[in-house]
Order: structure tokens, then sequence, then C-alpha cells
């Protein structure tokens, strides 16, 4: 059942960034700092963490259902132009790729359609807990038959970390015919490879639980997961889950994040930031906490086959392609040749961390833009055609 927002006007309000802000110290005093009231004399007052509906950003929220046992959760916007099908990282939902939205959707005619991938979010299937890369890989191909039919419009798969591999799989099989480019957002075989000895442990790190939905936001963006407050109040949201547990079983709610849990993964933790445990309570009384949706340690096996491969099949992908990356470093050696070769355009970000199209969805859909634009996949909305693509002037 399809559900549409209230309103659209809203959307384009929830830009996450001014480009003409030093991001680095805005996200450094943003991020640690509360917010200071000038009109209560300089009180500091405790910033917001509660959560935000999907329709702030989306236009319509769906289950698509297929084979009558299995239902997907997808979140759609735009009308016309190309259809960007958006692909979450491992653990995350589709509401990761809200805030990008709402920019992406400002400044090309393109549709969009977030999902949750199988075992994630709100979606529900059999066998939820098959995370090949080939099941995964056929649930995207028939979420966009079922919703676009045979001869959906040209598509643009953008997947980040695990969607991203997802993304390469799919476009280099025959599943989708009508693929015309491919943006993979930080995902590299070979720096992904080297961390995953050592997922576990960070998977551990997390805190098993949150006493409430506005904790779990305030934990992602102090932990330096979710660099963006804004991304965050509505990403968490997907990522987590109300249950029911004796007061005892909750004790300690939120685990601190330790050096050595955080080594290898400075994209997600930020070591300065230890979380306060919650009190212990004698009462037996059921209460609610929140708990991750997925437990990404169960999938062990199928970690090295995401990545494994991926870089050689992301350079035979006959489409144009787009690698979007946090740092120089991630680049292993094929990916290096390849570029050096033009197979792919590539684009460092300026600093930020692995999600990437969170902590600075501006930024990511000028260069998504720019990439479609430069194809011809899309055109540029008139208000954004003579100040933010160079090359159109």
């Amino acid at each position: 059942m399809a559900s549409e927002r209230p309103s659209a006007e809203s959307r384009s309000s929830h830009l996450s960034s001014d480009p003409s802000v030093d991001t680095d110290a805005t996200a450094t005093d943003s991020m640690w700092e509360e917010s200071f009231d000038t009109e209560n004399h300089g009180v500091s007052t405790k910033r917001d963490y509660s959560p935000v509906s999907w329709s702030e950003y989306f236009e319509m929220m769906d289950d698509v259902v297929i084979g009558c046992v299995y239902v997907f959760r997808v979140y759609k916007s735009g009308q016309d132009g190309p259809l960007l099908v958006l692909l979450h990282g491992g653990g995350h939902s589709a509401l990761s790729w809200a805030v990008f939205t709402a920019a992406m959707t400002s400044r090309v005619t393109c549709r969009v359609l977030a999902m949750d991938l199988r075992g994630h979010g709100a979606t529900q299937v059999r066998h939820a807990d098959d995370l090949s890369t080939q099941t995964m890989s056929r649930d995207v191909a028939n979420v966009v038959r079922a919703t676009y039919g045979e001869i959906p419009p040209p598509i643009i798969l953008v997947g980040h970390n695990v969607g991203g591999a997802i993304a390469v799989h799919a476009a280099s099989g025959t599943l989708l015919p009508s693929v015309v480019g491919l943006v993979a957002i930080d995902v590299v075989e070979g720096s992904a490879m080297d961390v995953l000895h050592s997922m576990q442990n960070f998977l551990r790190g997390r805190p098993k639980s949150f006493k409430s939905i506005d904790h779990a936001i305030e934990w992602s963006v102090k932990s330096g997961q979710i660099r963006n407050l804004e991304s965050a109040k509505v990403s968490m949201v997907g990522q987590v889950r109300r249950c029911e547990v004796e007061d005892g079983d909750a004790a300690e709610l939120v685990s601190p994040v330790t050096e050595s849990v955080a080594e290898g993964h400075e994209e997600f933790y930020d070591l300065n930031y230890v979380t306060d445990k919650a009190e212990s309570s004698t009462s037996a009384e059921p209460c609610s906490v929140y708990s991750w949706k997925i437990d990404l340690s169960k999938a062990e096996k199928y970690w090295d086959g995401w990545f494994r491969g991926i870089s050689n099949h992301f350079l035979s992908c006959n489409v144009p392609k787009l690698l979007l990356l946090a740092g120089i470093d991630r680049l292993d050696r094929d990916l290096t040749i390849g570029q050096m070769q033009g197979k792919f355009m590539m684009q460092v970000l300026p600093p930020c961390g692995h999600a990437v199209h969170e902590d600075i969805p501006d930024k990511v859909a000028d260069a998504l833009a720019s990439f479609m634009i430069r194809h011809k996949f899309a055109e540029a909305r008139s208000e954004t055609k003579s100040s933010s693509y160079p090359f159109m002037r």
C-alpha cells in the first residue's frame, strides 16, 4: 500500500549544508558541542535528536509485493526523467538516502527509487538471511520490474558500500538491460577486504540497544557513524526497531567505544566519544528499548562474496561509471590503473565519514548531477543551470 506525504513544499528546505560554510569547522563545532542560545543569555540548550519522518524528503512510500510472500519497502520521488535506483549499505536502510534525495531532485529532473534490501528496514521476505549478491541483485531487478514494468525508464544504479557491490553485480549482468549508468560510493575491493578480518570486533563494539530512538540518533552522530544530524534523524529510524525486554536485561543499554574496536574503522567512530551507560534498574517490569533491525555478524559467510572481485566487475561494466570516495587512500591497484586509463570518472569528496551520501548529501548530489548531465542522462532544473555546473555555461 502506497503512502504519499502530506505536502511536497518542505522537501527542498531540508538540504543539509551551505557550500559557502567551512564544513570541517561546522561539523566539529555542531557535533561535539551543545548549541549556544544567545536569546537565553548564553545558556546552552540541549540539541534536538528527535526523529524526522520520511515524508519530509520523499514523495511516496510503498510496499512492493512480489510473489505474495516478498514485501519490499520502497520510497519514491519524481515523475519524469531517468530512474535512480538507490541501494543502501549493510545495516542501513533506504532512509539513509532521504536528505540526498531531496538534494538530488532539486538539481536535475529525475525519478528516485530507494529500497530496503532484504533483511533490512521494513522489508519482509522469506529467507531474509540470504544476503548473497546474487539473491539481492535479483531482488533489485524484481522490485524495478514490479514497479515500472518490463520496460522501465533508463536506470542509473547508485550504491553505497554493500549496496554499491550489489549495484555493480546487477549492472554487470543481464538482470536490468535498461541500466545506462553506475555510481559506486566508497566501495573498493582492496580496502573492503582489508577490514573484513576486524569486522566482527567492530560490530561487537556497537551498542546492542538504546533506551529511545532519540538516544540512538544521538549515539549515531556523537560516535561519528553519521556526521550529519539532519540525516541521522531520518536514517536511524530505519536501522533500529522497538522491542520489549526485562529491565534486568537492559541494565547496560550502551557500550563504550574502545580503541581496540575502533581501530581500522575511523570512518565510523570518533575515539573521543564514549557513551554514557544507562542506569541499572531493580524493577522487573518490561521496558521498551531499541535494538538493531539486522544482526550483520550472522551474515559473515557472505562478506567475502560482497567485495571479492568487485573492482574488476566495476571496470568491466559497459556503461558510464562514477566512483565517489571519502579518501584517495581507498583506491586499490586495479581501480588506480583503470582510473589512469580513463575507464571511469572519479571524485574524492571533502573530509567525511564512510556514510558519504549522508554526511555531505549536497556535495554527492552535485557530483551525481554533473555526471548525469555530462552524459546527457538528465537535464538540470532551470534554477541550477547557470551556476552549479560550469561545463553547461
